[in-house]
């Protein structure tokens, strides 16, 4: 059984690949001082460029589990997740609301994918 893992600090690796499974860290907006909108479409983007890294894409993802500082957020959320989303790849999805490691986040995503 191998494990590989990517970009991995004393904490956490961001990626890990276990049998053609990749599981990605929380990932999180690329500047939380944007509004929840802009915070996900930067969000989606690391998963693509995480996805890319490990040979896969968001049409390979299972599985997402999303967290958000308030669910006053959910349907801005998901009106640029529905966008993202290719039509006959959804992974499966959780959506819960959380506290997040800083006030300013407003998103976090954490994914499980396939390789291509």
């Amino acid at each position: 059984m191998s494990i590989t893992r990517i970009d991995s600090t004393p904490r956490m690796s961001r990626i890990v690949e276990h049998n053609g499974t990749i599981y990605l860290c929380g990932q999180t907006a690329k500047d939380s001082t944007k509004d929840i909108k802009e915070q996900t479409v930067t969000t989606l983007e690391k998963v693509e460029e995480l996805l890319e890294k490990a040979g896969s894409d968001k049409e390979h993802i299972v599985s997402v589990t999303i967290y958000v500082r308030d669910m006053k957020d959910f349907a801005a959320m998901n009106e640029v997740w529905d966008a993202w989303v290719i039509a006959g790849h959804q992974p499966a999805r959780a959506c819960v609301e959380a506290r997040m490691a800083r006030a300013e986040l407003l998103v976090e995503m954490s994914v499980v994918a396939v390789k291509k």
